[in-house]
């Protein structure tokens, strides 16, 4: 099947690529952006994790470490008279485990000023940097205690149901992208009609390879290879790998390529983008996410379907038709096999189903 790339000088590819540069640069002048916000103390440990920690994950630590001393200096009166950036050192001698528990309560629940609400899941992973930053200035004597040790953090149950689809689904929202048109108007018809091969392309691709929703985003046109089928993806870590797809993949792509894709007009800056939106931008993860509940609403009402389940589906099935859960890790990309035994223990829990009519009395002795 001819593909048509355009000619010319070669892109770059994976984290090479003009969009992963852009991205990198981007997320560097968020986090100094940040950083400057923070006290000191706070910033230094924020600079200690820089070699070992994604800077997005840097981002999430630093907003996080914000919003703490922002409730402290909005709730303790000792400190109504600091800015947050001008917090000293000597302050976190004087923030008690009293404090700290006050402060998950905030976050499971405030109805004052700016509303939130944040599961057990959130609260911990919010909780993550300042327990690092307290161990951290501890471990260095530049404090006598560390009231963090006194905290519990929520207790997280592992659930083993992971919600996936069986084959029967699968078909079935590949199909609402082809004929899922019912309840429509004559706008949306159209609209879908003008990315239904690049729909059934993205939903394709991700059951069939179990790539993150952030990894086809930024894949560009250049990590295609139509030879070998295989794609050259930057992971969630920032490290570049390679995947290999099948037939089905592969004509997908090339039917996209050869025609919706041919007949855009990208923004110059996202001229070999893989995927675009209707404006000719590089498409959102938003974008994607919203084409994935809306076929899945479709086809599969009764699951809430997300780009991760997708990779969940994926995953459970490779496991299932292989046994190897190390392929399964790599594959998917996973740093730790940890991550992987949940699809251990999804089939794990077919085999259990199974055990409900291997057994009866009545059948005869053999």
């Amino acid at each position: 099947m001819k593909i048509k790339i355009k000619e010319g000088k070669a892109c770059p590819m994976g984290k090479d690529s003009k969009y992963y540069k852009e991205k990198k640069k981007e997320q560097t002048l968020k986090l100094r952006e940040l950083i400057r916000q923070l006290p000191g103390f706070a910033a230094d440990y924020i600079h200690s994790k820089e070699v070992t920690t994604q800077t997005s994950t840097l981002i999430s630590y630093s907003y996080d470490l914000l919003t703490f001393f922002r409730f402290m200096v909005s709730q303790n009166p000792a400190l109504k008279s600091y800015a947050v950036k001008d917090l000293p050192l000597s302050i976190l001698d004087q923030i008690t485990s009293e404090d700290i528990v006050e402060y998950q309560r905030y976050l499971e629940l405030s109805v004052e000023g700016e509303y939130h609400e944040n599961g057990k899941k959130a609260i911990a992973r919010k909780l993550s940097p300042l327990r690092g930053m307290f161990q951290y200035h501890y471990e260095r004597e530049y404090i006598q205690r560390n009231p963090m040790l006194l905290v519990k953090l929520p207790k997280l149950k592992k659930d083993k149901n992971i919600v996936r689809m069986n084959n029967y689904e699968v078909q079935a929202i590949l199909e609402a992208v082809e004929h899922g048109y019912e309840g429509m108007s004559k706008r949306q018809k159209a609209c879908c009609e003008k990315t239904k091969k690049r729909d059934l392309a993205i939903l394709t691709l991700m059951l069939n390879t179990g790539i993150r929703v952030s990894e086809c985003r930024g894949l560009d046109l250049s990590d295609v290879d139509f030879v070998v089928n295989s794609l050259t993806i930057v992971r969630k870590g920032g490290g570049q790998d390679v995947i290999y797809f099948g037939d089905d993949v592969a004509k997908a792509l090339s039917d996209y390529v050869n025609t919706e894709r041919a007949l855009m007009r990208p923004a110059q800056e996202d001229d070999n983008a893989l995927f675009y939106s209707l404006q000719g931008k590089r498409i959102s993860v938003d974008a994607i996410e919203r084409l994935v509940r809306k076929y899945a609403k479709m086809s599969v009402p009764n699951k809430k379907i997300t780009p991760h389940k997708l990779r969940s589906t994926y995953g459970t099935a490779l496991y299932r038709e292989t046994g190897d859960i190390r392929l399964v890790a790599d594959v998917l990309g996973h740093e730790n096999i940890n991550t992987t035994i949940d699809y251990y223990a999804a089939i794990e829990d077919e085999h259990k189903r199974q055990a409900a009519n291997a057994v009866s009395y009545k059948r005869p002795d053999k």
